[in-house]
């Protein structure tokens, strides 16, 4: 198991258009299992590859209460099967504590293949829908703030400045705290 670093909004690569995957290998099978434990470690519902610097057509959510139900959804299509569109509220961990509402279709098909390469056909609505929705924009190079006014974007990107600084200090302050005194030679 390796914790994968999430990119943070504004960085370019999040802006990287994901390529699909050709092969399900022993390679892609390890970065699945590595997102699934990062998604987890982040407390959150869903992760594409993107995020973590892999730029391959690659997802991972999982929705469930106990989080013990990953799903994998390689070479995702997704297709709206409704016209309306509703507003969900919406978080990222590639933009920590920064939510907003964005409107989606909430019934869409999707379209791909599982972790052992087995196709996925199914009709899916409501959180489930807009979770899809929002790692496909990922792999597309969308970040959900993309669809907020320039000043929401704006706020956005301060609010994650600052958190990354309070987490970068804290991170120092716990490294500085686990230090070891050295031994003193005599």
């Amino acid at each position: 198991m390796a914790l994968l670093p999430i990119l943070n909004y504004p960085d370019p690569r999040l802006r990287t258009i994901a390529t699909p995957v050709k092969k399900i290998t022993d390679d892609i099978k390890t970065l699945i299992t590595d997102m699934i434990d990062t998604m987890y470690d982040a407390q959150g519902i869903g992760l594409a590859a993107s995020q973590v610097d892999q730029h391959i057509q690659l997802i991972v959510m999982d929705l469930s209460e106990d989080k013990d139900t990953p799903m994998v959804f390689i070479n995702p299509k997704v297709t709206p099967l409704v016209e309306e569109k509703q507003p969900y509220e919406e978080g990222c961990l590639s933009v920590p504590d920064v939510y907003d509402k964005v409107d989606r279709p909430n019934k869409v098909r999707i379209e791909a293949l599982d972790e052992n390469g087995k196709e996925i056909d199914k009709e899916v609505e409501g959180l489930l829908a807009v979770c899809i929705q929002h790692e496909m924009d990922h792999l597309n190079g969308v970040i959900f703030v993309d669809y907020l006014s320039k000043l929401k974007q704006t706020r956005a990107r301060d609010k994650v400045r600052k958190v990354i600084k309070i987490r970068e200090k804290q991170e120092q302050d716990e490294r500085l705290a686990n230090k070891q005194p050295q031994p003193v030679n005599a």
